[in-house]
Formats: structure tokens, C-alpha cells, sequence
């Protein structure tokens, strides 16, 4: 394992329907280095973009022999097409193509999983009850374009990350308002999900809805149209729409944390929470959170924090890559 252990750098990446972002690990227990984003459209593959990384911080594409990209798709065997791009990621064509080794590939919640026990407090902004406790089981949500969800146990030796579908349960309302806002959604969709209400693509779904529970005639608008206009113009019902979000991703993120059973913290990523800072953390998602009636008591011990770290992906990604060498080194 040490001679492994030593084979640095290591190249890791995030890759997302939009952009790749590509770092390296330069050295045992090193933080990532070297962080470049790459528009996934400009290139016609991901060892492509990877090669034109490795050539503009001027490593030659044949030193790096371990890799990780961590992927915003599911994952299915070992060729991937990804959801919103025309990628094709092949594991064999691309370790080829670079001369790796080995190349991990991740779902990308499963690569936040694995950096939750290594995040500072510098990364993080906690709020509400509890302390996060890495040797405890950890779970990660994030509203994105879409709604991920992973967990993070401890194994003794290293942590392993599950990835799962979570962001695909059927919605669930906690009050009667919420309940009108369902059945509205009812009448459009066979299904309505969480995703479907509690991400970007979700958010316009959703302030229909409350509009019209409200009695107003809906509007078309984006989620950077609803988040702005709640946030800098005090739109009423843009922000009862944000407000509904928050509260609704409380009771999801309570149902995750008893699914599991995360008492070392539940931690939320995606860039809508981070958009909305102080509203966020003062909306009613930890009220949220608790209120399931003879377990309130086991929810607020349980840590809630805001992700603020700008690449927990890459790092995580990197983790992969320590805990699969560490698994290695077993057999």
C-alpha cells in the first residue's frame, strides 16, 4: 500500500452537465490543488477535457496513475452516459487514453458523503441542535438542479459512502396547505417527488402551486426569477414559495436522518441553500426537521450544517481514492 500510497499526483474531477471541474492531489494527505473548471460542451470527451487539465497546469498526462471522477449521474457498470450532456464515460477507454492505473468512479453525492468526516469548521455553517460525529453514520442532501442524497458510515479503518435514489420519494405533506399544494401537482403529474418540488427544476413547479393555493393566478417563472424576486424585491408569493421549500426540505431531510439513522449529522449541499444564506438557516427547516412527534427528541440531538465548501466533491473524490487503496491493502 505505501508504494501506492506514494504513486502522487493523483487526478481527481466533479463532472456535471455544465462544467467539469478537475484537481490534484499532489501528496499523502494533501488537500486538492489546482482546482480548474472546464465547460463540458467544449470538449468531446471526459479524457479530453482531462488532457487539456493535465496540459494547463503542466503535468504530463502520464505521471498521474490513480484517478476518481466523481459523476452527477447514476451509476450503472462501467460505461455511463451522462444525463445532461453528451459524455460517454468509459472506465476502460479512459484509463487507457491517460495511462491510470486505476480510475474510482463516484456518484457525485457519493463523493460528498466521503468528504462529510474530513469538512472543517471553516467549511461548514452549522445550525440548531447537536455536533457533527464523524465515527457515527452521516447522511448528505442536496437541492441542485435536481435532489441528491447520500450517506457516510465509518468502518473502523476508513469511511464508506452509499449512494442512493433518495431525491425520487413521493412527496409528503405536514400541513394542510402543503396538502393543497400536492394535490394541485397531483393533477398535472402521475408522480410527485421530492425532486419534483425541492430543486431547481422543482422550484417553478412548486410556485405554481403555491400560487395557486394562495388564489392567485400562476406566473412563469424561473427558480433565479422566484429566488430573486423573494430575496431582493420581497415578492409575497415568491416568498412563501421559498418559505414552503425550506419547511418541506426540513420533513425530507427528517425522514433521511431517520432512514438511516444519521446521528453524526445531516448535511446540506447544491447551491439553492447557499443562495439563500440567511433565509435558509432562519426559514422553518429545522422546525421542520424535529417535528416528528415521539422522535423529536432523537432529531434534535442530531447536527443540521450548510455545506460551504466551494469543491467538497473533489475532496471527497480523493477520499475515494484513499479508502479503495486502504481496502486494497486488506486483501
Amino acid at each position: 500500500m505505501a508504494s501506492a500510497l506514494a504513486e502522487h499526483p493523483w487526478l481527481v474531477a466533479d463532472i456535471g452537465g455544465t462544467n467539469a471541474r478537475f484537481g490534484l492531489v499532489r501528496a499523502p494527505g494533501a488537500m486538492v490543488t489546482d482546482i480548474i473548471a472546464l465547460r463540458c460542451a467544449e470538449f468531446a470527451s471526459p479524457e479530453d477535457a482531462a488532457d487539456a487539465y493535465l496540459a494547463r497546469v503542466g503535468v504530463d498526462r502520464s505521471r498521474p496513475t490513480l484517478a476518481a471522477f466523481a459523476l452527477a449521474t447514476a451509476l450503472n457498470g462501467d460505461t455511463i452516459k451522462m444525463t445532461n450532456s453528451d459524455w460517454v464515460v468509459a472506465r476502460d477507454r479512459i484509463e487507457r487514453t491517460l495511462g491510470l492505473r486505476r480510475l474510482l468512479l463516484l456518484n457525485d453525492f457519493e463523493a460528498l458523503a466521503l468528504a462529510l468526516p474530513h469538512l472543517t469548521a471553516e467549511e461548514i455553517t452549522p445550525f440548531g441542535n447537536g455536533t457533527p460525529n464523524p465515527r457515527l453514520p452521516m447522511a448528505v442532501i442536496g437541492p441542485g438542479t435536481g435532489l441528491g442524497v447520500a450517506a457516510c458510515f465509518f468502518c473502523g479503518r476508513t469511511w464508506r459512502a452509499v449512494a442512493g435514489e433518495g431525491g425520487h420519494v413521493t412527496a409528503s405533506a405536514s400541513d394542510g396547505f402543503e396538502s393543497e399544494v400536492l394535490r394541485l401537482l397531483r393533477l398535472r403529474f402521475d408522480h410527485v417527488s421530492a425532486e419534483r418540488l425541492l430543486s431547481g427544476i422543482g422550484l417553478p413547479e412548486l410556485h405554481g402551486a403555491v400560487t395557486q393555493a394562495h388564489g392567485a393566478a400562476a406566473e412563469a417563472l424561473q427558480a433565479e426569477d422566484i429566488t430573486r424576486r423573494a430575496l431582493e424585491d420581497g415578492d409575497a408569493l415568491c416568498t412563501a414559495t421559498l418559505d414552503t421549500f425550506c419547511a418541506m426540505l426540513g420533513t425530507f431531510a427528517g425522514n433521511v436522518a431517520l432512514t438511516i439513522g444519521a446521528r453524526g449529522g445531516v448535511f446540506i449541499a447544491g447551491g439553492i441553500a447557499q443562495k439563500l444564506g440567511t433565509f435558509f438557516l432562519r426559514s422553518r427547516f429545522r422546525e421542520r426537521f424535529e417535528a416528528k412527534g415521539r422522535f423529536r427528541g432523537y432529531l434534535e440531538q442530531i447536527a443540521t450544517a450548510l455545506i460551504t465548501a466551494p469543491y467538497a466533491a473533489l475532496n471527497g473524490a480523493a477520499h475515494g481514492i484513499e479508502s479503495a487503496l486502504l481496502e486494497q491493502s486488506d486483501v
